[in-house]
């Protein structure tokens, strides 16, 4: 597939690295020739010094013939603009970040569609649904559901307290535990591993495992966790997320919003009839004590600073909170955020870059996600006939070993997968897999 990339930021970067792993044929267009040169000199990408408003620039990237044209610049201009003008010179597909939900309403959608804009990503909608869906896990750190939740990607840190703690996935299995669910990666010390039947688990492991919703409650009983009730949540930060979140949280959880500046915080007042919003600086300790974060059953950090958000995590950590959520769009700050102890990390260039990849994957490929703080992708696979993973079960096809089955949806049953599955066509299979299988493990669905 020939992909055209506007943007050398973070969310570009990050996607033209996830392509570059597929054999696709990628140019990375942009203005500032000093990101491009660090992008290629890491990236097996081309790049061109040029603007994406500009029609002579976008003929010299052979727009003509391009299958997919992605609009993630700085600017929500000219990523729409750009788009348009791709569309008119021959680009198959476009697609553009906005930064503005309205255009996504149905009435104002298909004018951007008759324009040549096939589709529109709005990262801050993206970021507060997945805080709206781990605030309703609360037990877990991450959350990723698969066929309308028929099987739930779950991820969860490991306490001292946590039973499976210096056993083995074999130990588990034989003792008739785990069953209904499976650890299908783990991170421990920023390094991803795909455990065998001899893996051992260790305080402080970030587990991965596929369920089912009806057994949540045995997952997180083995990992020393628990489903708690989160009635009380403090914001901090009146963001495009912080807004988003608090609109989709207010209507059943009490919330409070706090924004160090004064006329935002009357703009949202305004704008959130079911939250308090207070104006405040959030690094004020006596401010947040006086408004009760010792009394919080979850706390966001949505700021524009990632140090703010996960200094101010910290804190409700050890006041007491528990459950942390920290935006952190610094991808370098990731593994340190997460070694701190903090809950969970938010960063809109991934989920969007997640999003996105999904277009350039085939059409077996029915749901995809990137893991935050993690160099692997879970994926979700239609089986087609005669596909490779359908001749025998899969201990005896020779599946990457640097990825895993995790589970099996066959109509409307969902099973955690072992060795003697036998998939079927039809069925829709959850992967987890490494960057480095993603190219093998793509052959064994067609």
């Amino acid at each position: 597939m020939k992909i055209v990339v506007v943007g050398a930021g973070a969310v570009g970067s990050h996607l033209a690295k996830m392509l570059s792993q597929e054999s696709h044929d990628i140019i990375l267009l942009d203005i500032n020739e000093d990101k491009l040169r660090q992008v290629g000199a890491n990236l097996d990408v081309m790049t061109r010094v040029g603007s994406a408003t500009s029609i002579p620039d976008l003929l010299d990237t052979n727009i003509k013939k391009c299958d997919l044209f992605i609009a993630v610049a700085k600017t929500e201009e000219i990523n729409i603009t750009s788009a348009i003008l791709a569309k008119r010179l021959g680009a198959k597909k476009t697609i553009a970040r906005i930064d503005n939900q309205e255009y996504l309403y149905a009435k104002y959608k298909e004018h951007f569609t008759e324009l040549g804009v096939d589709y529109m990503i709005y990262p801050e909608k993206i970021a507060a649904r997945e805080i709206a869906g781990l605030i309703h896990q609360s037990g877990s750190t991450d959350v990723v559901d698969f066929s309308g939740g028929k099987l739930t990607l779950f991820a969860i840190k490991l306490e001292e307290s946590a039973p499976i703690i210096n056993r083995t996935l074999q130990q588990m299995h034989n003792d008739g535990v785990a069953t209904e669910y499976r650890a299908v990666a783990v991170t421990r010390d920023g390094n991803t591993i795909i455990p065998n039947g001899n893996f051992k688990f260790n305080t402080g492991d970030l587990v991965y495992s596929i369920s089912a919703q009806s057994d949540i409650e045995n997952l997180l009983k083995f990992s020393g966790k628990k489903q708690y009730e989160v009635r009380d949540i403090m914001i901090l930060g009146g963001s495009r997320i912080g807004m988003l979140a608090a609109r989709d949280l207010g209507n059943h959880h009490n919330i409070k919003l706090i924004e160090r500046d004064r006329e935002k915080s009357y703009r949202l007042s305004n704008i959130l009839n079911n939250a308090l919003v207070i104006n405040g600086d959030g690094r004020d300790y006596n401010l947040l004590m006086e408004e009760g974060l010792d009394k919080m059953d979850a706390f966001i950090a949505v700021t524009g600073d990632s140090e703010i958000n996960i200094l101010s995590c910290m804190l409700a950590k050890k006041l007491g909170v528990k459950k942390t959520i920290a935006e952190v769009e610094n991808i370098d700050y990731i593994a340190l955020a997460e070694n701190m102890g903090l809950d969970t990390i938010i960063n809109k260039k991934l989920i969007t870059a997640s999003r996105i990849f999904r277009f350039t994957t085939s059409d077996s490929v029915t749901a995809v996600r990137c893991l935050t703080g993690t160099e692997a992708e879970v994926m979700e696979f239609s089986v087609k006939p005669d596909s490779k993973i359908t001749k025998g079960p899969l201990s005896n096809i020779d599946f990457p070993s640097d990825s895993t089955v995790g589970g099996v949806i066959r109509g409307e049953e969902s099973f955690i997968a072992d060795g003697d599955t036998q998939i079927q066509a039809g069925d829709k299979v959850v992967v987890f897999a490494l960057s480095s299988a993603i190219k093998k493990v793509g052959k064994y669905f067609g």
